[in-house]
């Protein structure tokens, strides 16, 4: 076994790309990217802080919730969460960002890569309420590239194959979990309740 940790490397080890997935690339929104955003419910954002620690975290909300500003810009509402704030913390130290979307039951997904910029600006909170409420803030994607990936990776995962989904009870309590990994009990706090409490700030 040996280390691949040069570029020379690992062009030797895998060849180049064929000339179709080197040129898909594009650079501006389209008719495609566009309809993939409004149907998309759920997406992955990669960030980095500073020193290079990288982070990936989802985002889901009503299908659309990433839309398009303009051509070249998404605008992405930072809905109430746990305040840990990883993703902003990093976009405020190093602003490069990837986001990956996926369509429940469709194969391909797409992946978007630019820059963020945090904004709090009146017009942009309020055209992101829903029923009233608005974001704490919107992230602002000022796009640099976009990247269509076959359903390669969807296929091996049956991802969205029923015959495979996992049953909820094969696993802990999200309860049971966040203790273990914390090792703090919050007295009067049960299972039932903490998912009750999640589902009421969801916006």
């Amino acid at each position: 076994m040996a280390r691949i940790d040069t570029l020379e490397q690992l062009t030797t080890l895998y060849g180049r790309p064929k000339e179709r997935t080197a040129n898909k690339e594009i650079e501006t929104l389209d008719d495609h990217s566009r309809r993939i955003l409004s149907l998309s419910p759920f997406c992955l954002i990669g960030t980095s802080d500073g020193r290079g620690n990288a982070d990936v975290t989802p985002r889901g909300d009503k299908p659309g919730f990433v839309e398009p500003y303009d051509d070249r810009t998404l605008l992405l509402p930072d809905r109430p969460g746990n305040n840990r704030l990883d993703s902003l913390r990093n976009i405020v130290e190093n602003s490069a960002i990837g986001m990956l979307f996926l369509v429940p039951g469709v194969g391909e997904t797409m992946r978007i890569n630019g820059q963020g910029e945090i904004r709090d600006d009146d017009d942009l909170l309020e055209r992101c309420a829903i029923d009233g409420r608005r974001p704490i803030s919107v992230l602002l994607i000022h796009i640099e590239s976009i990247y269509i990936h076959c359903p390669k990776a969807l296929i091996r995962s049956k991802l969205w194959d029923p015959s495979v989904q996992i049953d909820r009870a094969s696993l802990p309590t999200l309860g049971q979990i966040l203790r273990d990994h914390s090792g703090m009990v919050v007295e009067g706090e049960t299972d039932e309740n903490l998912v009750d409490r999640l589902n009421k700030s969801l916006w």
